[in-house]
């Protein structure tokens, strides 16, 4: 396979999102083994089912990243003890009119950061269990719920602890081998 191509899914929308943070530290940490495409979601319209006979152009846009990707990385916020709406909505269309689900058989790969103690481990399990059900091969471990402190991780995605950056690392090269062993079934 050549270089891999991860739709990347952020389910914050805020412009110094930890979570923007933490999937740019994921990129740059794959270097040139994967190409990350960020699929825009702050822009969709809320999921309604009258769309599914004529998606708006939006929707259509989402559903054709996420075939074109190899594989999909979700990096989630938790609101609510949940996922952002904001994701879910994201989520619904591109797994909708039911039988034309753009994420079926993908690998996937779920994390999350946030200032709390637990990080989004809450949020990642609601995830994990849509992504399930929508048929997509979810990375098990390692799980990975990142606490964020100021200075943890920049913009860029430069990463301030060794600790952690060894532990992304590692987070990013087995996503990156469940992306490999997916693509030699196909």
């Amino acid at each position: 396979m050549s270089v891999p191509t991860i739709a990347v899914f952020v389910g914050s929308l805020r412009k110094d999102s930890c979570n923007r943070k933490l999937a740019r530290a994921l990129e740059k940490l794959a270097g040139d083994k994967a190409r990350f495409q960020y699929v825009q979601i702050g822009d969709l319209p809320l999921y309604d089912q009258d769309f599914d006979a004529s998606y708006p152009a939006q929707s259509t846009r989402l559903k054709d990243q996420v075939r074109a990707a190899d594989a999909v990385l979700f990096v989630t916020p938790e609101y609510n003890r949940s996922v952002p709406g904001v994701l879910k909505n994201a989520i619904d269309i591109g797994s909708r009119p039911y039988g034309d689900s753009a994420f079926a058989g993908k690998p996937a790969a779920v994390i999350g950061a946030s200032i709390g103690q637990i990080g989004t481990a809450v949020a990642q399990q609601h995830l994990r269990n849509s992504l399930a059900f929508l048929d997509m091969h979810v990375l098990g471990q390692p799980e990975a719920f990142i606490h964020f402190k100021d200075g943890l991780i920049d913009a860029d995605g430069t990463i301030h602890n060794e600790g952690t950056q060894t532990f992304l690392q590692g987070y990013v090269d087995r996503f990156l081998a469940l992306i490999a062993v997916h693509a030699k079934g196909d």
